[in-house]
């Protein structure tokens, strides 16, 4: 079952949007539009309610049709077999957004224009538990702490960024009574699991300020890893406002880390504490190991992802090589940071009538400092695509673009709102869209190949 996460529904309780033929839910006559309020007589807040709330062979429902009044029903299934419905967010009522004030808040950086949802701060622990979004705690009370407790929303991903009381006040702003690292006593000792982040900006919590940060998250064995990456910052980023731009810094940086991760390892067998494949990539550093990432318990935070690609690339290409002798034109295109990995691996695969070439874009929606292809605005990608297909003569140079999917959400839209048919249409050349995994990409590889002739 999935659950996208960027359109709760609005009121109390989870809105249906799908019923399985023949399921449990359909045999009781609910259908999609239908609000599913309380389960066995408790508010259903949110997915995570409903699937503790109905986890046994039967469970009474209030639903609610329309504008009528709520009906009361009895609903039963097989062990064996799930409820057979979907509902149209993860939350019912809501999601928490951010009490803080970060200096650092990619949110805010954000021009205007670009989709609602990106606009929301959320803060929410059940995302955290759901999705792995990384949330602060500050906005929790006692009656959540008890609640994540009693449903065991385990493992959740937490924000820290410092330990120091006075550093937290400056970085973290929080608006509230800042009870966040008291919680996370209270969580480790109730048995939930978590992995952390901080965000390091230059001269607030790195340094020593990241040490002591380390140390006090090293004396809690319930802290599983603690993921440091660097700050964003856009063009619209606060004045003055420092980040890591450069491979001295980012050297730095992985410096620092090194004695704790030789620590770690020693003590707990891990690593424990990895940096952002960005500090690697901006140093120009060699990328640790597979065996370094610990399982990669923080790949969707950006940590782990160049190690991850490149291996499989290599156990892919193998293949690859074996069955194809010619690649017609093809163009990886990406953003800035992670271009020269493409440019390498584009070099290992063009020769001997393949070719392959990459195109950076750099990314004018959100300033030059933003590197990631994640965060490239449509707009940016047809002028990047649009300027080298006519510099090599055209949509008549044969040529394919291949996008990362990384670069549209869960709708198909990046950031400022531009779909795959609207690139295709501004850049005037063939653009496809491939996964921005190794095997999307030999894939995509391999369909635009001419077998060996032998």
């Amino acid at each position: 079952m999935t659950y996208p996460t960027e359109a709760p529904s609005a009121g109390i309780g989870g809105r249906v949007s799908a019923v399985e033929s023949g399921g449990a839910m359909a045999r009781a006559g609910i259908a999609p539009g239908d609000v599913i309020v309380s389960a066995d007589g408790r508010p259903v807040r949110d997915v995570i309610d409903w699937m503790w709330l109905a986890d046994a062979g039967s469970v009474t429902v209030s639903v609610r049709t329309g504008d009528e009044v709520p009906r009361t029903l009895t609903i039963g299934r097989d062990l064996d077999e799930g409820w057979g419905l979907d509902f149209d967010a993860v939350v019912f009522d809501g999601i928490r957004e951010c009490d803080n004030a970060c200096t650092f808040c990619f949110v805010g950086q954000l021009p205007p224009g670009m989709r609602p949802s990106l606009y929301v701060r959320d803060d929410d622990f059940r995302l955290s538990f759901l999705v792995g979004n990384f949330v602060t705690l500050t906005n929790l009370d006692d009656d959540d702490i008890d609640r994540i407790l009693e449903q065991r929303l385990s493992p959740l991903h937490v924000s820290v960024h410092a330990v120091d009381a006075d550093v937290r006040r400056h970085l973290v702003c929080p608006t509230v009574d800042d009870r966040a690292l008291e919680f996370i006593d209270t969580l480790l000792a109730g048995g939930v699991v978590l992995h952390t982040q901080i965000v390091v900006v230059p001269g607030l919590n790195d340094g020593p300020v990241l040490d002591r940060t380390l140390e006090w998250l090293a004396a809690r064995p319930g802290v599983a890893s603690v993921g440091v990456v660097p700050v964003g910052l856009t063009r619209h980023a606060r004045a003055g406002m420092p980040g890591y731009h450069t491979a001295q810094q980012a050297a730095a940086l992985l410096a620092q880390l090194t004695p704790w991760q030789l620590r770690m390892r020693a003590e707990r067998g891990e690593t424990w504490v990895q940096a952002a494949d960005e500090f690697y990539l901006t140093a120009h550093s060699p990328l640790p190991s597979w065996d370094d990432y610990d399982g990669f318990p923080q790949f969707e935070n950006g940590i782990g992802m160049a190690r991850s690609f490149l291996d499989e690339m290599a156990e892919l290409l193998k293949e690859f090589s074996g069955r194809t002798q010619h690649v017609r034109g093809v163009v990886l295109v990406t953003g800035e940071l992670f271009a020269p990995v493409l440019d390498a691996l584009a070099r290992t695969i063009s020769g001997g009538g393949c070719a392959v070439r990459v195109l950076p874009v750099r990314n004018e929606l959100l300033g030059a400092t933003v590197t990631v292809a994640g965060l490239l605005g449509g707009s940016d990608l047809e002028a990047a695509i649009f300027a080298d297909a006519r510099a090599r003569g055209g949509a008549h140079a044969g040529e394919t673009y291949l996008l990362p999917d990384v670069v549209f959400n869960d709708d198909g839209v990046t950031l400022d709102g531009h779909d795959l048919q609207r690139i295709q249409d501004e850049a005037g050349c063939d653009v496809r869209l491939v996964s921005c995994d190794a095997a999307g990409l030999v894939t995509a590889l391999m369909e635009l190949s001419t077998p060996s002739s032998g």
